[in-house]
């Protein structure tokens, strides 16, 4: 049930018990049979939402993370009223404008300019206030004649344009967007992130749903994670992604604390690593950089990182980078059992966990071959970082397609080591350019 007023003011949405239930029938004819006999039961039950609870306040930037089928659109079409609840209650103050299913207002036999005042007036504006728009619109969608031409003519980039400028320009109180900010061309997607970045500044509740982590990162506040149409994560947005990245692997937070040793105690208990020569003196790593205590951990443990730093070329310890420098970033692979073409990776992110950079043998077309239980593997990324001064951590990892084809992690230590990142010249963004600039005068002045 929708209302339109929340208990709490301060709250722009309040989601109370939310749960939606679609009846599944295994056969036609039991969907026929249980229509004209009622009372003869032939369905068994889907809950595409369980029990949810949810408060948003002015303001907030919400990121909605889950797997597919995790009850993401469905949250967002009840929200919007497209679909009504099984049971609980949607408490809403504000106005919601809906980027979820664009032009779902628009009529295809109506001209363009004619479905701007369809969309204006089923969203409760007057013709006054639609007029008013009108020309913000018609610039947003930039297409031309095309305005004037019945919808059914578009093509599908038209389409979108028109449904995505009559949406974003009506200034919601509520803005719910769901993977459309990529519609069109670059220029055009440039104009959606702009107005996305107004719409935030202008305080606005916006709710956003994404695949995208980055793009999760860089717009929300807050972040939640749906799991089988149930909240399992309601909080931080960095925590929450990180939350999210080991579950599309397989292991959720709870995994990930299990059958997890630390490296000292994964060195007592492994014979091989004590006994082999090779490295049986060797000097941690690790122990010369500066550590993350909020390392986040998981795998499976068939292979682990257990020591990783940074050098210069001269196999020298650094804890600073200069980024017109080479460096070589290594890390050591524990093999505990035998695997087939490991993939060995290294990541670069900001202290807001978005990766800046990164590679990995499989980016890099690096054959890494078969490797036994007791291997050990020195991997090392020599490269220049040409990334803006600032304070940034390193990952390390080792994961594997397995026999069915699948992306299984090993081993990933995330934001490993906290490095500072020095630049001897100035710089403009996060990318600092090796660029030589030449001019030539080609008319002087006086002369022709």
């Amino acid at each position: 049930m929708n209302n339109t007023k929340v208990e709490n003011h301060e709250n722009v949405i309040e989601i109370k018990d939310l749960t939606k239930e679609y009846k599944m029938f295994a056969r036609k004819r039991d969907r026929l049979i249980e229509t004209i006999f009622p009372s003869i039961k032939k369905h068994g039950v889907f809950r595409a939402m369980d029990n949810l609870n949810l408060e948003l306040k002015k303001g907030e930037v919400l990121g909605i993370l889950g797997k597919n089928g995790a009850g993401k659109s469905t949250l967002l079409k009840m929200i919007t009223g497209v679909v009504i609840p099984t049971s609980g209650e949607i408490n809403i103050n504000g106005k919601i404008s809906s980027l979820l299913e664009l032009g779902t207002a628009f009529n295809p036999e109506l001209t363009g300019m004619e479905n701007i005042y369809q969309h204006g007036q089923v969203m409760g504006l007057t013709d006054e206030q639609i007029k008013a728009k009108e020309k913000e619109i018609i610039e947003f969608a930039d297409i031309g004649d095309h305005l004037f031409q019945p919808v059914k003519t578009y093509s599908s980039g038209m389409f979108a344009r028109l449904a995505f400028a009559c949406a974003i320009n009506v200034d919601p109180d509520i803005l719910i967007v769901d993977e459309v900010l990529s519609v069109g061309d670059m220029a055009f997607q440039l104009k959606c992130f702009k107005k996305f970045e107004q719409f935030k500044k202008k305080n606005k509740t916006i709710i956003f749903v994404s695949h995208s982590v980055t793009d999760i990162l860089k717009n929300c506040n807050r972040a939640i994670i749906l799991d089988a149409g149930r909240k399992i994560f309601d909080g931080d947005v960095k925590e929450g992604v990180e939350k999210y990245k080991r579950i599309i692997v397989g292991m959720d937070a709870r995994q990930s604390k299990q059958g997890i040793l630390t490296d000292a105690q994964a060195l007592k208990q492994n014979k091989n690593y004590i006994e082999n020569p090779a490295i049986k003196n060797d000097v941690v790593w690790k122990d010369h950089f500066t550590q993350n205590d909020n390392i986040i951990e998981y795998g499976n443990k068939m292979a682990e990182v257990i020591d990783y730093g940074i050098f210069d070329t001269n196999n020298n310890y650094i804890n600073v980078i200069e980024n017109d420098k080479e460096v070589v970033l290594k890390s050591k692979i524990l093999f505990n059992e035998d695997v087939s073409d490991p993939i060995f990776t290294m990541t670069v992110k900001n202290f807001n966990g978005i990766e800046i950079c990164g590679t990995n043998t499989l980016i890099e077309k690096v054959y890494t071959g078969e490797f036994k239980k007791g291997d050990i593997v020195v991997v090392e990324f020599k490269q220049k970082m040409p990334i803006a001064p600032n304070k940034y951590t390193i990952s390390f990892s080792c994961t594997h397609f397995n026999s069915k084809g699948e992306l299984e992690v090993l081993n990933r230590k995330y934001d490993a080591l906290l490095v500072e990142v020095l630049s001897t010249k100035d710089y403009v963004g996060m990318v600092v350019l090796d660029s030589h600039i030449s001019f030539n005068t080609i008319n002087e002045r006086g002369k022709k």
